[in-house]
């Protein structure tokens, strides 16, 4: 089946653009040092006693910065170039690991949390645009699968290095703590390929930011009404997840005495099912149409995040939360995607920066919120709040854009759409 499914990988690549597929492959390192990173906070941070509330905190302060930064990183994106962001968001990655394997102490933590959401904002703001930008409509769809797809594979394989980590401490004599710091050093300097092969592949690209005007400023407010709707109802699903999916290996220590030996290769299992199953995003897309194909992978998704809830064991709730991530992030290729065609070109760092605001501000506050609820010892509750909210976004998604094809005119249809859906 995996041999099956990087064959299918290689069909996704087919028509799009040697610089974006470089550009995509350049961020596997980055994203195997983020696949651990994730497990060290979520999964190790518990074992040497912190508390769910200090982690959720940690993770809320690194979903806030991006929110603080985004729309300006957004604007400047737009209006100087993308390449320059994108360059300096990907280096600052490197120092903000590297503060992790210094120290233990949370003050400094939240200092790398400052900085890693900086690196993070600075992406969010130029990496689909500056994808767009090099595709078309035919491409466009197929770049953003391939990109989810090395991401969430990349960051799968990052999170299962913990269960290598026993072995290593028997057989070397070292205890947890030098393991877990020495391997964040690795990780470290392994990130900083990532910007040395994004500004070789860039180095000759030239963007092309177009002037203002009339015209293009009626057009953008349309833009801009249709990207608030879809962002407003993203950022209920946005709002929904922070209870619970920042905090899974958390919820997975306190439900089950789960350490991160386990729950790392866990999230690796699922990032690698999720990117392997949005092999098929485009095929879907294909045959139902984008926002029929969103629809139907979210909620059959929220089914499962649903059955969490009452998961009497650790084996059966990993298999149903694997179930759930790959199906709920099929859908995440063809919401870029989706978002980049509705959106006019010249808007679309600012676009990605607003739809970044809207769904990190509540799900850095509801991640918060999540880890007091499972310090609470109520370890369903968050499962079921995530399930009402994301349940009502994808209503309203279908309701709002289901004639909304991303095609020229397709801010002015949407516009429309929205109108009637409000009268």
């Amino acid at each position: 089946m995996l041999v099956r499914s990087l064959g299918s990988l290689g069909s996704i690549s087919d028509g799009v653009p040697a610089r974006v597929k470089g550009l995509i492959f350049s961020l596997a390192f980055t994203s195997l040092a983020v696949g651990y990173l994730i497990v060290y906070i979520t999964g190790y941070m518990p074992e040497i006693g912190y508390s769910s509330g200090s982690i959720g905190l940690l993770i809320g302060v690194f979903g806030l910065v991006p929110i603080l930064t985004g729309i300006p990183f957004g604007v400047l994106s737009d209006r100087k170039g993308r390449k320059t962001l994108l360059l300096l968001g990907s280096f600052g990655i490197s120092p903000g690991l590297f503060i992790f394997a210094l120290t233990n102490s949370l003050s400094y933590f939240l200092v790398s949390a400052v900085l890693l959401g900086l690196s993070e904002a600075a992406s969010l703001t130029t990496w689909n645009a500056i994808i767009a930008d090099q595709t078309d409509m035919e491409s466009r769809t197929r770049a953003f699968s391939l990109s989810f797809v090395v991401s969430t594979v990349f960051t799968g394989l990052g999170s299962a290095v913990p269960f290598s980590f026993p072995f290593l401490e028997q057989s070397l004599h070292l205890d947890s703590i030098t393991v877990h710091q020495d391997f964040m050093v690795v990780f470290s300097f392994l990130s900083l390929a990532t910007p040395v092969l994004l500004w070789s592949l860039l180095r000759g690209y030239r963007e092309v930011i177009s002037p203002r005007s009339v015209e293009k400023g009626s057009q953008q407010k349309k833009s801009l009404r249709v990207l608030l709707k879809f962002s407003g109802i993203n950022g209920l699903i946005g709002l929904g997840a922070g209870f619970i999916i920042p905090l899974v290996p958390t919820w997975f220590f306190l439900r089950f005495g789960t350490t991160d030996t386990y729950s790392g290769p866990l999230l690796a299992v699922s990032n690698i099912t999720i990117g392997l199953s949005a092999i098929g995003s485009s095929r879907l897309a294909r045959t139902y149409g984008q926002v029929q194909s969103i629809v139907m992978t979210t909620g059959l998704s929220t089914v499962f995040m649903l059955s969490l809830a009452f998961a009497p064991n650790a084996a059966l709730a990993a298999s149903l939360y694997i179930v759930r991530a790959a199906l709920m992030n099929m859908a995440s290729p063809l919401m870029d995607s989706y978002l980049m065609g509705i959106i006019a070109p010249e808007e679309r760092g600012l676009a990605s920066a607003i739809n970044s605001i809207i769904w990190r501000l509540p799900n850095s506050v509801t991640t918060i919120a999540g880890g007091l609820i499972l310090g609470a010892g109520l370890y369903s509750l968050p499962f079921l709040l995530a399930t009402g909210f994301y349940a009502t976004a994808i209503f309203l998604f279908y309701m709002v854009f289901k004639k909304v094809s991303p095609t020229v005119g397709t801010v002015v249809e949407a516009s429309r759409v929205v109108q009637s859906v409000e009268a």
